[in-house]
C-alpha cells in the first residue's frame, strides 16, 4: 500500500473553500498563498510524516506543476513526485525530454498523471478546442509519442507525428503513467495505456465495480493496472470530535455560495464530477445527511470540484475504510486535509502508524491462506 499526500499549489487554510474553486469568489479571507517557502513545508512536511509521494495538481488557479515540480524536488531526498498534466497544452516530445530532465534532478522520483480536461470551457480558455471524447483519444496518441520519444522512435499519427528524436538520458527511466476518468472513453484509454487508474472517492460497492471493469478491459490489452484513490481526511481520536469538525466547516459555508458552486459544477462534463455530485444531490446539507457510506462524506463536493469526498472519523476508523478500499484492489491513496501543512504532520503521527501495521499484517495474512 502506498500512502500519499497533495500539495496545495493555489492556497491552503482551514476551511472547505480554502482550495476549491476562486472564479466563485468561495475563498475564505486570510488563506495562505502558494508561496515557495510554504510549499516547501508542505513537501518537507510530507517526507517526514512518511507519505510516499505527493501529488502536484494542475487546473485553473493553480500554480504550474513544471516550475513547482522542479523547485521542490531538492528540498526532499525520498519523497517521490505525482506531476499533473494535460495532453491538450503540452507537446508530448518536449514532454519527454521535461520529465527525463526532472528524472535526472530528482534520481527518477517523478510519476506523471495524465489529465485530458473535464470543463471545455477551461480548455478553450488554454487554446483546446477539441470535445471530449476527442481529447481523451489524443490523450492516448499523446502517451504513444512520449514512449515513442523516450524510446527514440519517429512517431506518425492523428493528432502528433515527430521526426527522429533528439537523444534522452539513458540513465533517466520511463515514468509510471497514472491516468484518469470515468467515461467509457477514458477508461479504454486507461486499460490501454497506463500503469495505474486514479479515481475519486466513492462508497466501496462503486470502487469495488468499476475496479473490476478496468481490470477486464485490461486483461482485453492483455495488461493489469494498480488502482488509486483520492480522498480528503478529517481524523480525531474520537469520532464525535471529527463530526463536529466537519460540522463547522459546513455551518460556516452560506447557502448561496454553495449554489454559486453548484451552477459552476453542473457546468463541468466530467463523468467523474457527475458521479461525484450524484452522491449528495438530493441530500439534505446536514453533516450526518452527506454522509453517503460509513465514514464517507461528500460535504467537501459542495463547493469543491475534483475529489469530493471525504473519510470522517476516529483514526482508527479511518485506518478501517482505508484498509477496506485496499482489500478490494486499491494499491494508492492519495490523501489531504486543512491545511495539509498541519495534516500531513498529524496524520503522519496518527494515521500512518495504523495504516502500516494493516498493511504489514495484512501482507502476513495473505501470504499463510
Amino acid at each position: 500500500m502506498e500512502i500519499d499526500w497533495f500539495l496545495p499549489t493555489n492556497g491552503d487554510g482551514h476551511h472547505l473553500t480554502s482550495s476549491g474553486l476562486p472564479k466563485v469568489g468561495l475563498f475564505q479571507q486570510g488563506e495562505r498563498a502558494p508561496t515557495l517557502d510554504y510549499l516547501r513545508q508542505v513537501v518537507r512536511a510530507a517526507e517526514q510524516s512518511g507519505f510516499d509521494a505527493i501529488m502536484v495538481p494542475t487546473a485553473s488557479g493553480f500554480e504550474d506543476p513544471w516550475l513547482i515540480v522542479a523547485l521542490m524536488v531538492q528540498e526532499v531526498r525520498r519523497l517521490k513526485f505525482l506531476l499533473t498534466l494535460r495532453p491538450g497544452v503540452e507537446l508530448p516530445a518536449y514532454t519527454a525530454h521535461k520529465a527525463a530532465t526532472l528524472q535526472q534532478l530528482s534520481d527518477n522520483r517523478l510519476l506523471l498523471h495524465l489529465v485530458s480536461g473535464s470543463s471545455r470551457f477551461e480548455q478553450r480558455a488554454l487554446g483546446d478546442f477539441l470535445e471530449h471524447d476527442e481529447r481523451y483519444a489524443r490523450s492516448a496518441e499523446f502517451l504513444d509519442v512520449f514512449r515513442a520519444t523516450w524510446a527514440g522512435k519517429p512517431y506518425h499519427g492523428r493528432h502528433y507525428r515527430t521526426g527522429a528524436p533528439l537523444s534522452i538520458a539513458t540513465e533517466a527511466r520511463l515514468p509510471p503513467i497514472c491516468f484518469g476518468g470515468a467515461s467509457a472513453v477514458a477508461e479504454q484509454v486507461a486499460a490501454s495505456h497506463a500503469q495505474s487508474y486514479l479515481m475519486w472517492g466513492e462508497p466501496p460497492a462503486m470502487i469495488r465495480e468499476r475496479i473490476q471493469r478496468m481490470r477486464e478491459l485490461a486483461a482485453s490489452h492483455g495488461r493489469e493496472l494498480r488502482f488509486g484513490l483520492r480522498l480528503h481526511v478529517f481524523a480525531a481520536a474520537d469520532a464525535r470530535q471529527a463530526w463536529n469538525h466537519v460540522g463547522r466547516l459546513l455551518q460556516e459555508i452560506p447557502r448561496d455560495a454553495i449554489e454559486r458552486a453548484q451552477r459552476q459544477l453542473a457546468a463541468y462534463e466530467s463523468v467523474g464530477q457527475s458521479r461525484q455530485i450524484s452522491l449528495y444531490q438530493g441530500r439534505a446539507h446536514n453533516v450526518r445527511d452527506l454522509e453517503v457510506s460509513p465514514n464517507l462524506w461528500a460535504g467537501v463536493g459542495l463547493v469543491r470540484g475534483g475529489a469530493g469526498t471525504a473519510l470522517v472519523g476516529s483514526y482508527a476508523e479511518v485506518a478501517e475504510r482505508i484498509e477496506e478500499y485496499h482489500q478490494l484492489g486499491v494499491d494508492t491513496f492519495i490523501l489531504s486535509g486543512y491545511p495539509h501543512l498541519e495534516e500531513a504532520i498529524h496524520l503522519g503521527d496518527e494515521l500512518l502508524p495504523l495504516l502500516r501495521r494493516q498493511a504489514s499484517v495484512g501482507g502476513r495474512k495473505r501470504r499463510s491462506d
